[in-house]
């Protein structure tokens, strides 16, 4: 099949883009690496009189650190990300997260932004932002403004972004001295979506504490999940002492993994705890080592 007609626009700058949205709104879609927008597309599962690329804007394709945190453009390609010495050093899950996406060819067109704003709860991007604490840019007729994490996704292939706004920006905190983090999933081939998915990131004090725990899942609920009251679970303890395979099932407990032809709920449940579990013996390696 082939995709609907549509008007291309081809803007050059985020003040153009946001003005081709704002003037055709919920008839326009902006394209960015298109990994998932022109299949669906072309088969017909979704339709719009405006496209709105992005791939001429700039401004849009950066990696740096500002501050404390290291700034990715929306546009910036994902293999550009995992070549990325800055990204390796400043934000390693980052790094880490991006190799696991699809395939070669899809890291190559597919973009940091288009991945988080597609917000497809099965995806790595998504359960990294949330694992940080990223805060979104999102750029409007009215100005930017600034999204946590917790706060942008809603639901499946639903963000917090306005019709007439587009995903300018992510902030990811650099990674704090004596932290360690890791990502584990399971598909049933190589570049498929996870079935189920884990998150860590660990913090120690200089005695050794762990002085902050996130864990995020994806493909363990409608948007990606954070567990919480495992995390609170870690907080203060020594690595030592912590028993991971509780922690891991306290985790599970937060989500509401959903049922399909590849998986019962049941079973995403049990393949999640043990990803918990070695997420967070990585974890604690690598921050014991820092």
């Amino acid at each position: 099949m082939k995709a609907a007609a549509f008007t291309y626009h081809a803007p050059s700058s985020i003040a153009e883009a946001v003005a081709l949205i704002a003037t055709h709104g919920e008839e326009a879609k902006v394209l960015a690496g298109g990994q998932s927008l022109v299949p669906m597309l072309a088969l017909r599962l979704a339709r719009f009189d405006h496209l709105v690329d992005l791939n001429r804007i700039d401004e849009l394709n950066t990696i740096e650190v500002i501050g404390d945190a290291l700034v990715i453009g929306a546009m910036t390609r994902q293999s550009q990300v995992e070549k990325s010495d800055l990204v390796a050093t400043s934000v390693p899950l980052l790094a880490q997260a991006v190799q696991k996406i699809g395939h070669f060819q899809i890291r190559n067109r597919g973009t940091i932004g288009g991945s988080i704003a597609h917000a497809d709860p099965a995806s790595e991007l998504p359960a990294v932002a949330l694992c940080l604490n990223a805060t979104m840019e999102l750029a409007g007729p009215q100005g930017s403004r600034e999204v946590p994490a917790g706060d942008f996704f809603v639901s499946v292939w639903q963000t917090a972004a306005a019709t007439d706004e587009i995903l300018t920006r992510v902030r990811f905190p650099l990674a704090p001295p004596r932290s360690g983090a890791a990502i584990e999933e399971f598909a049933l081939r190589t570049g498929d979506f996870a079935i189920a998915g884990a998150v860590s990131s660990i913090t120690l004090t200089t005695d050794g504490l762990i002085a902050d725990a996130a864990i995020a899942f994806m493909g363990m609920g409608a948007t990606p999940l954070r567990a919480s009251s495992a995390e609170r679970a870690l907080v203060g303890a020594t690595p030592d002492e912590v028993d991971l395979t509780a922690i891991a099932r306290i985790a599970v407990e937060d989500t509401e993994p959903s049922e399909d032809i590849h998986a019962s709920a049941d079973y995403r449940r049990k393949i999640a705890t043990g990803l918990v579990e070695r997420t967070l013996v990585q974890a604690l390696k690598e921050a014991s080592r820092g």
